[in-house]
């Protein structure tokens, strides 16, 4: 993976620890492998941040940055993948958990009408929690995993062709002698 290039795209460390609202974690923002960039570290950041993406809760953001500095992994990758939902990519990611959701609890298609009022989505929330969680877990579940073995199988197959390249190189260094 260009390394380099996705520190540049990242904020520092000691930029992120100024933020207010993370300093609710305190002294656990000082563990270094919330801020390396390795293998293991972007796999799992990948595979939480990914996981909390497609969950339909709030302040996911926040549940991404906790689950990320208990399991150890890269912090802001964790917090960055979580905008895969955002305002306008919402609507048919939830869509979708619910379609699934509803396809594999046997439910019935139902009628749909949409207002603007806090009874009409507190009504319809009530109807389709199920599904749509079921639906929703299942594509976390499924995003995460393959965020993560992606990562992993990517980083791997860089790290294969940078040896093959050197041992390319070594031949012709060695006859310039």
């Amino acid at each position: 993976m260009p390394k380099k290039l996705i520190q540049s795209l990242f904020p520092s460390y000691h930029t992120v620890r100024d933020f207010e609202i993370l300093k609710l974690f305190g002294a656990v923002l000082n563990d270094p492998n919330l801020w390396h960039l390795n293998r293991r570290s972007a796999a799992g950041a990948f595979g939480v941040g990914l996981f909390v993406a497609f969950l339909p809760i709030p302040a996911q953001m926040l549940v991404a940055a906790a689950v990320a500095v208990m399991v150890r992994v890269n912090l802001p990758i964790s917090v960055l993948l979580v905008w895969i939902t955002n305002p306008l990519t919402m609507a048919p990611i939830f869509l979708t958990a619910y379609t699934m959701g509803r396809y594999l609890m046997g439910e019935p298609a139902r009628g749909f009408s949409f207002e603007l009022s806090l009874s009409w989505f507190t009504g319809e929330l009530l109807l389709i929690w199920q599904p749509l969680l079921l639906g929703s877990l299942l594509m976390s579940t499924m995003a995460a995993l393959a965020g993560y073995i992606s990562i992993r199988l990517l980083w791997r197959l860089h790290i294969l062709r940078r040896l093959a390249d050197k041992r390319r190189r070594l031949p012709r260094i060695r006859r310039s002698r």
